[in-house]
């Protein structure tokens, strides 16, 4: 599954800047944190953009290729920022062939997102998983840490209703 780059500006503060470098002045002689100066700026502003990456290659002296190949082949770095209400749909096989991707559709028409993206106003974010590990619930998505389950896509014109209010 390819990651989607954020088309919302980036809005780094300079108290993040500061925290990213002090880490980066901790790392920079040993290139084989990369990963961890990475996981340390992806908690400092929740995702990796384009100039959070720049800051870590210019900082580490490395190449940006390289940045950019680690942040898009691990699975726990996000190109794109989260909604102050993450939406999860989960796509295992239990849930699929229950009709997830008809909920993930529905989800992406009513909000103008597609998965790995994130609405303007910052507040939703869609992304796919693979299993939740509530098969039995199939099929299911997570909005934060509120499980929904058993759903049809006549579902979530409500569920999102409660979010929007």
């Amino acid at each position: 599954m390819l990651k989607k780059i954020s088309k919302m500006p980036f809005r780094g503060t300079p108290e993040q800047a500061e925290k990213l470098q002090a880490v980066i002045d901790e790392s920079k002689n040993d290139k084989s944190l990369l990963m961890h100066v990475m996981q340390q700026a992806q908690l400092i502003y929740g995702y990796l953009p384009y100039e959070v990456q720049k800051m870590i290659a210019d900082g580490m002296d490395i190449p940006i290729e390289k940045v950019y190949g680690v942040s898009t082949f691990y699975a726990q770095f996000a190109l794109s920022p989260k909604g102050e209400y993450n939406i999860s749909v989960c796509l295992g096989t239990a849930c699929y062939v229950k009709g997830s991707q008809g909920l993930l559709d529905k989800i992406s028409e009513i909000l103008g997102i597609g998965s790995g993206e994130c609405t303007e106003d910052g507040k939703f974010s869609i992304e796919a998983c693979r299993c939740i590990g509530a098969c039995g619930l199939a099929p299911v998505l997570t909005v934060n840490d509120e499980v929904y389950g058993k759903l049809t896509t006549d579902d979530i014109s409500g569920i999102l209703a409660k979010y929007q209010a």
